[in-house]
């Protein structure tokens, strides 16, 4: 989740902690930095009084000493402090609830007790003679036995510095120790404590810091900008998600050569298991890319021809291919940190809801082998979601979960047996074709969205859209929340549910602000004009009143209809309770294809403000 959502959602108090470490950063530099000055004058001093997006933009603007920040105390934070952050860094798990993180992190130190055993066992067997697994371990350990024994000499608290520690991430790269070992033999010398205490103390800590936020001392959120730099200071260059990505392009035997080159076991190994065992291990993919896939014989022109492969198979459309290996590789990582927004913005939240929803239809047929598990169980074990949660596509857009990342979670084999049963080309990339076939459901849906809104079946049906009339009322409005999204408006389904009870439902809520909100009803006509203004105005007061009860300010009611009466216009203007703004289907039809057909389109959610029936020509000539 961006760290701008996030803010919107907190109270004041909540968000404290972290305004307090932005006031820090910025009194420290302002005096050296115009940028930091210019944007501290802007807020008069009154930073906790600022909007979520001024915060957010404050952010960016320290990023760097936040980055300085934050690495200087958790060189100074304790095993636990660290192991907490790796959890919470992990894919989702930057939204998650105080009882699940204390879970995975309990799981976790049982996880790395149990490999400091085998690992202990392989040291004590090791062959002195030979440069094999064992005896790597073993020169590891020593030199991290020797980084603590260093401070015991000189009367200090045992810790590894970070030059230290710069040293021992240099020989654990070169003696092919991967993350899950450095971290089982540092938990020999100092020991991870499991107890609810230590937990506690080290999610205050992180929230002193500025690094996570406590919602209703319940909910634990860290931001996807937080993210990024905490895995830019850990060294690890893609998160787990991507690594699958790769790892799933590449053919057993590469994965078998990475597995070799760490001392891991293969034979017997199942294809997935490979996999899983090198994203668990946290091996470097640069080191993976530029060498571990290759034979030591293999040419460079070989290897680099072989990473433009990969990125053919992966869909990453680059620029510019880079002359070097390194230069290659690096343009591929950067890619695929780059692809939410982008993977986001390939597919409308409709289309994606209904990929979802068909994956979960299928996917027993899917799997296949007779285990009858849902696509939800799936993505709580890869993604480490609470069994007991309800997995949306509301709650996976707000984990940075794409559809991608969906289909990723299916293995080849599976990808290509849904292919099929959707009856999809088997030419190009399964995955990709999947996606595609949604996204283009969904423009049919856009471009008939007139008809839609008459609920004019044969018109519908002509333009090969199958869809019951019952489902006719619910499709409207997700499509009409699909418009709104690709006008670049921020639809609120968060808010939405909030405000929602069992009586009352509002169709849409569109976001102006951190507290601004237009509220929003998508209505369908068979024949004639929209005429039931009681009703509907009795509707929409009602959303205005639950949203005002949860702190938001209603700037504005918008409704859509295929047209509307005279006395429906007439009544919207005169009624004193609340401002209404009237918008038809094909005049929002109009300001969408307006918008679409300029390069820089220049549209704002205050157009829809205006009150009465809105002039959808003249919004559409101003864009």
């Amino acid at each position: 989740m961006k760290l701008q959502q996030i803010l919107s959602s907190l109270n004041l108090l909540e968000k404290t902690k972290f305004i307090n470490c932005l006031d820090k950063l910025c009194t420290a530099k302002e005096a050296d930095d115009a940028s930091i000055s210019k944007v501290v004058e802007s807020l008069n001093g009154k930073m906790k009084y600022a909007s979520g997006r001024e915060i957010a933009d404050i952010f960016n603007v320290v990023s760097d000493q936040f980055r300085t920040h934050i690495k200087e105390q958790l060189s100074f934070s304790g095993a636990s402090v660290k192991l907490l952050v790796n959890i919470i860094t992990r894919d989702g798990n930057a939204v998650a609830r105080r009882s699940w993180i204390e879970k995975l992190y309990t799981d976790e130190c049982k996880g790395l007790g149990k490999l400091l055993q085998e690992i202990q066992c392989e040291i004590e067997q090791s062959d002195k003679s030979s440069y094999d697994r064992a005896h790597r371990l073993s020169i590891f350990n020593n030199c991290l036995e020797v980084a603590y024994k260093n401070d015991l000499k000189n009367k200090r608290q045992e810790n590894i510095s970070d030059d230290e520690r710069s040293v021992l991430n240099q020989l654990a790269k070169d003696l092919k120790i991967s993350n899950d070992e450095f971290s089982a033999i540092e938990h020999l010398y100092d020991p991870i404590k499991a107890d609810k205490n230590t937990i506690e103390d080290s999610l205050n800590t992180l929230r002193e810091m500025g690094v996570i936020f406590i919602k209703k001392k319940e909910e634990i959120y860290i931001a996807d900008e937080i993210v990024r730099i905490i895995n830019d200071i850990n060294e690890k260059e893609l998160s787990d998600k991507y690594l699958l990505r790769i790892l799933r392009a590449l053919s057993d035997a590469e994965l078998s050569s990475i597995l070799k080159n760490h001392g891991k076991r293969i034979r017997g190994v199942e294809r997935t298991e490979k996999i899983k065992t090198i994203i668990h291990s946290g091996i470097s993919i640069r080191e993976v890319l530029q060498n571990e896939i290759f034979d030591e014989s293999e040419s460079l022109n070989n290897r680099k021809d072989r990473i433009k492969a990969l990125m053919s198979d992966l869909n990453i459309e680059a620029d510019r291919l880079g002359s070097t290996l390194e230069e290659r590789v690096g343009i591929l990582i950067e890619a695929l940190n780059s692809a939410t927004e982008r993977e986001f913005n390939a597919i409308s939240a409709t289309s994606y809801k209904e990929m979802y929803a068909t994956l979960e239809s299928s996917f027993n047929q899917i799997n296949g082998d007779g285990k009858n598990e849902k696509l939800s169980v799936r993505i709580k074990r890869e993604f480490e979601l609470e069994p007991a949660e309800e997995v949306s596509t509301e709650r996976l857009r707000a984990l940075s979960i794409t559809p991608h990342d969906i289909l990723y979670l299916l293995s080849n084999e599976e990808i290509k047996f849904l292919r099929d049963k959707l009856g999809l080309s088997k030419r190009g990339d399964p995955r990709l074709n999947i996606l595609n076939s949604f996204a283009n459901a969904n423009d049919k849906l856009i471009e008939e969205y007139v008809a839609l809104s008459r609920r004019d079946l044969p018109a519908l049906r002509q333009a090969a859209i199958e869809i019951n009339e019952a489902d006719i009322g619910a499709k409207f409005e997700e499509v009409t929340k699909t418009i709104f999204e690709e006008m670049g408006l921020v639809v609120e389904e968060d808010i939405r549910k909030a405000v929602n009870t069992s009586k009352d439902k509002a169709d849409i809520i569109i976001s102006i602000s951190d507290d601004d909100i237009i509220v929003g009803e998508a209505k369908t006509c068979k024949d004639g004009d929209f005429a039931k203004y009681s009703t509907t105005s009795r509707q929409v007061k009602a959303y205005v009143r639950r949203c005002e009860s949860q702190g938001k300010r209603v700037a504005q009611t918008l409704i859509i209809a295929p047209s509307f009466s005279d006395d429906f216009i007439e009544s919207a203007q005169m009624d004193t309770e609340i401002n209404i703004s009237l918008l038809t289907s094909d005049g929002l039809k109009q300001i969408y294809d307006a918008y679409r057909s300029k390069r820089k389109p220049n549209f704002s959610a205050k157009l829809l403000t205006k009150g009465g029936l809105l002039k959808s020509d003249l919004i559409a000539k101003n864009i």
